[in-house]
């Protein structure tokens, strides 16, 4: 038996409950790792509530890192004692110990440690793909970047501060202010007190940016169709404050030509290939120097529903991981 968040419905914090599960030995092409350090993300409160559903009863976590404990039939190239993890399940990372395929995971190099794993691989894969893939960042180019003090904000900020991009970041305090500029963050705006919509034309002198990457939703979603320059790329990729309203394809139009995309790295990490190109690069960031987790909060893995509680009222910042 170990130990694991279960939730038998969906809803408020109060359905993740810290039950014993049954593990048995990992099946034909699996191996069971023993989690030291386990990713709080943003999504999990999405499985949470329902507004991704999963099938119940369910354990939730996508992103964790561990030692191997045992391999299953038909495993190469992995042996008890590596240190693994994975970045975007399949679901169940809030558990002391699990079985999984072993196509889903990868090893962690020596120069990464367990927490900095466990805090930017889903994070990192993220703005990865956002940054490198879907949109190609030039070097010189001017971004708004939502959030940007944020677990993965704070990623983005180094990330895209390494590709020699200028970041205009949106912060909710002067706190924040100050930790997003610490990370790369060129011009911080508080949404609270300033119009977001007139200081990114201000700061681009009227052009507006060629992209937005915004994971708050439908708060900021029509002042980030105004930041862009005509044919500016739109990249929703997150509901932090709500699904994003129904948007007519003539909008587009009228604001200047615009590309519209929701994407997840789901998607863009969905092969192995895929999932491994981006680990990697998260990887060399991390060895260069250039990417370096900022972890503000360690809960207990007992604890999951207060990491919940605080990331939903946005007391968080930077990245925040759960200790079995």
């Amino acid at each position: 038996m170990v130990k694991a968040i279960r939730m038998e419905a969906f809803g408020g914090t109060d359905v993740l409950k810290w039950q014993d599960v049954e593990l048995g030995a990992p099946g034909v092409g699996e191996v069971r790792i023993r989690h030291t350090a386990i990713g709080l993300n943003f999504i999990d409160t999405y499985h949470r509530t329902g507004l991704y559903p999963l099938p119940l009863p369910a354990t939730p976590g996508l992103e964790a890192v561990g030692v191997v404990e045992a391999v299953g039939d038909g495993v190469g190239g992995l042996a008890v004692g590596d240190r693994v993890g994975y970045p975007i399940g399949p679901i169940g990372a809030y558990a002391e110990a699990r079985n999984i395929p072993a196509d889903k995971i990868v090893k962690i190099p020596d120069s990464v440690s367990d927490e900095d794993a466990a805090a930017l691989m889903l994070k990192g894969c993220t703005v990865e793909f956002l940054t490198e893939r879907l949109y190609p960042v030039k070097a010189g180019e001017t971004v708004l970047l939502h959030a940007a003090a944020g677990g993965l904000g704070l990623i983005a900020c180094q990330w895209l501060k390494a590709l020699g991009a200028t970041v205009i970041g949106t912060v909710g305090s002067e706190e924040k202010a100050e930790l997003a500029r610490a990370n790369g963050c060129t011009h911080t705006v508080l949404y609270r007190e300033e119009d977001f919509v007139a200081r990114v034309r201000e700061i681009t002198n009227g052009e507006g940016v060629p992209v937005v990457y915004d994971s708050v939703g439908k708060a900021t979603f029509m002042g980030s169709l105004d930041c862009l320059k005509r044919r500016g790329v739109m990249v929703t990729f997150g509901n932090a404050t709500g699904p994003v309203d129904p948007v007519p394809p003539a909008l587009l139009a009228q604001k200047g030509s615009l590309f519209l995309t929701r994407p997840t790295l789901m998607d863009y990490a969905a092969t192995r290939a895929d999932m491994v190109h981006s680990t990697s690069r998260v990887f060399e960031m991390i060895a260069s120097g250039k990417l370096k987790s900022q972890i503000n909060q360690r809960f207990a893995l007992k604890d999951a529903a207060k990491a919940h509680e605080a990331l939903e009222a946005r007391e968080t910042s930077g990245q925040t991981i759960l200790i079995p």
